[in-house]
């Protein structure tokens, strides 16, 4: 091997093992880039880099949707959504027997049209459906294992952060990717449900129906909501507005929905803005990271040599495919979903595109792997953060619970695969 090869090497170890310290993952990324940089090119062009890649990112009109859309799900939360779309879910859906994990999956759905975090989602669910199951007398693996599965649809329904980083990193259109996770992320919700139906079928509980007129009183409360997702994704997808215009405007009636229904305050609001400044500063971190991580891959060309690997074992397109997807899932053991998304999607994305996949389609099929080490041990972080929560719940119990929506993730995947049109066909209505 070459100076290089090994500089590349060693700077995967370090970086890996950073991770094992838990050292956060835009500082380990960046102090490899600029160390790993440095022992190709110099110090003095790595300092230069490390001057100028933060202005560059921050100042990034293309990722100023970012912390739009952030701020556009804190102040959801924070002005009851979440809550008005799981009374309206069990007021439909509750007189099912399992009425109440089904209405669960439907609010997931719902907030995460207008949050675009999985574990925002999660985390709010198990405060608002977590307590209502527990009186229904639903299984505690059952509970919880809903509610982390639901969560994830928080990263594929758009808006979606993680798409969103995904267009940055491929210099894809984000708007065709928010339209490319729609279908996927309704097919989502209803294989989830089919999933409680079939999975948990000998303990889940009898409903009680709800009268009518209950039913649609509790339809007022998320009219706000979907005015919110039609406007958003009704002006991206007929091209009215650009997606950062779209994530402005979310943002801003997210902001006025809920002072004239008397849900935000002062106080709330400003709470929201601090809220929405520490999420964004960490995901900026990241990004900052990565992309100092970028100029140390270009350097020692490890892109370009992971795709001749790769395409040199002659495994063909597809078994390719799997290979890299095998490599998201056990990556997703030990890594949350937006480092493995700026860690991996640089590297293997020249390989796909060479092999002739769809960078659209991709994207979908990433964020969908990505999903799997949400709820998967031994890390899965919707998992920790439901149990950061629900702290007399045990992890063995959220794992048990989780492990049949994996199997139902793992078949939607094999059904993108074999569909790409699932993916594509609305985007393909936006050319």
């Amino acid at each position: 091997m070459s100076p290089a090869d090994w500089i590349a090497v060693i700077g995967f170890l370090a970086l890996f093992g950073m991770l094992v310290i838990r050292v956060p993952v835009g500082i380990a990324m960046a102090l490899v880039g600029v160390g790993g940089f440095a022992a190709v090119v110099g110090w003095r062009p790595a300092l230069n880099q490390l001057a100028i890649s933060p202005v560059r990112t921050i100042t990034d009109y293309n990722l100023s949707l970012i912390p739009l859309f952030v701020l556009m799900g804190v102040l959801a939360t924070n002005s009851g959504m979440s809550r008005e779309l799981f009374r309206a879910g069990q007021a439909w859906l509750g007189g099912l027997r399992g009425g109440l994990a089904f209405a669960t999956i439907s609010a997931c759905g719902g907030f995460a049209a207008i949050s675009g975090s999985s574990v925002a989602t999660a985390a709010t669910m198990t405060k608002v459906a977590l307590p209502e199951m527990r009186r229904a007398g639903y299984p505690e693996a059952l509970s919880t294992g809903v509610i982390a599965g639901g969560g994830t649809l928080g990263i594929l329904i758009p808006p979606s952060v993680v798409l969103a980083i995904y267009a940055y990193l491929t210099e894809q259109d984000v708007g065709q990717l928010f339209m490319a996770g729609l279908v996927p992320g309704l097919l989502a919700v209803a294989m989830y449900m089919l999933c409680v139906r079939f999975a948990w079928r000998r303990d889940l509980p009898a409903g009680t129906p709800a009268p009518w007129s209950e039913r649609f009183a509790a339809l007022q409360g998320v009219w706000a909501v979907g005015l919110l997702f039609v406007a958003i994704i009704g002006s991206i997808y007929f091209g009215v507005v650009t997606p950062t215009e779209a994530a402005a405007a979310g943002a801003f009636l997210t902001g006025v929905i809920g002072v004239i229904r008397g849900r935000l305050n002062l106080r709330l609001i400003r709470a929201s803005l601090v809220e929405a400044l520490r999420t964004s500063v960490a995901i900026y971190t990241i990004l900052i990271g990565a992309m100092l991580f970028g100029y140390f891959l270009a350097v020692t060309q490890t892109p370009q040599k992971v795709t001749a690997f790769l395409t040199g074992l002659g495994l063909g397109p597809y078994p390719t495919l799997l290979l890299i997807l095998a490599i998201f899932v056990i990556l997703g053991c030990i890594l949350d979903a937006m480092a493995m998304i700026i860690l991996l999607v640089p590297i293997v994305y020249p390989v796909v595109t060479g092999l002739g996949f769809d960078p659209i389609w991709f994207g979908v099929v990433v964020v969908m792997t990505v999903e799997l080490g949400m709820i998967s041990p031994p890390v899965g972080m919707n998992v920790f953060v439901i149990k950061s929560i629900a702290r007399e719940t045990s992890l063995m119990t959220i794992y048990r619970g989780v492990l049949p929506f994996v199997v139902t993730d793992l078949v939607r995947l094999g059904l993108l695969i074999l569909l790409p049109a699932l993916a594509l066909w609305l985007p393909g209505q936006m050319r």
